[in-house]
């Protein structure tokens, strides 16, 4: 298929002629893989979580001794202490789940589950999520926004080499031009979330937007969008929850192009 190529204004400068997104698609395939690769990561809270301390042991349940929990009318949980002075000191429960500051009860393990992916069917499948993304109504479908609208801008986007020398905000004018109504969900947008999460580690969303594919020896540092080199190019990257929006430079392409032999 023949292909444009659009210089730095966002105009046709030139055409190249590519099998890469020829490619049947096969969805199965990409999300048999993502799966595969998402399962890979262990999942686990930290070994010794809410263990690392001197407490358990250290309870007596004996009459007439120093430090000991008879009498006192507390309960017989492990504990740690707080301070001492002299004879005195203050202890709180310690390691058990029910206590502030203990260990999970019964957490995951963390098992490192291995799923078997033969490698001519990752080659398939990465060809595939490469026609994946190139489709117009394999996009239309992963973005909400876009429903009922018609995306105007012929698939797939590749660039000359020299936009990677644009400022970014000559860039973005470029992307502007280019994309069109699509522009919105081309840029990265973070906001606060709402609820919990905010005090667990996830305190902001932020959207995927557009993914730049550039060369094995290419480099682009630009914030709003993410930059992978073609070498390091993965499915999920391409294909997670959907088509995503792609942009590929010329000399990624004929990378790809040799990869896909």
């Amino acid at each position: 298929m023949k292909i444009a190529i659009l210089d730095t204004e966002g105009k046709k400068a030139k055409e190249m002629t590519t099998s890469l997104f020829e490619e049947p698609i096969r969805e199965d395939l990409i999300f048999k893989i993502i799966e595969a690769q998402r399962i890979k990561h262990p999942y686990r809270p930290k070994q010794y979580a809410g263990m690392d301390r001197s407490a358990s042991g250290n309870v007596l349940h004996t009459r007439h001794d120093w430090k000991t929990d008879r009498g006192r009318g507390v309960s017989r949980f492990p504990k740690k202490t707080m301070w001492r002075r002299g004879t005195q000191f203050s202890w709180v429960g310690a390691i058990i789940p029910s206590v502030k500051g203990g260990r999970r009860a019964h957490p995951p393990h963390g098992e490192i589950k291995f799923r078997k992916i033969n490698k001519k069917e990752l080659h398939k499948a990465i060809l595939s999520a490469l026609t994946y993304v190139s489709s117009a109504d394999e996009i239309t479908k992963k973005y909400h926004s876009l429903e009922n609208k018609k995306i105007e801008i012929k698939l797939p986007l590749v660039v000359e080499d020299k936009i990677l020398k644009l400022k970014s905000k000559d860039f973005f004018k470029m992307l502007k031009d280019v994309l069109g109504n699509l522009y919105g969900i081309a840029v990265q947008k973070k906001s606060t979330r709402a609820g919990i999460g905010k005090m667990r580690g996830r305190r902001y969303r932020k959207n995927a937007g557009l993914l730049l594919v550039i060369g094995k020896e290419e480099k682009m540092k630009i914030s709003g969008i993410d930059v992978v080199n073609a070498n390091k190019l993965k499915i999920a990257d391409l294909a997670d929850g959907g088509a995503r929006l792609t942009m590929f430079t010329e000399k990624a392409i004929k990378e790809l192009e040799e990869f896909a032999k």
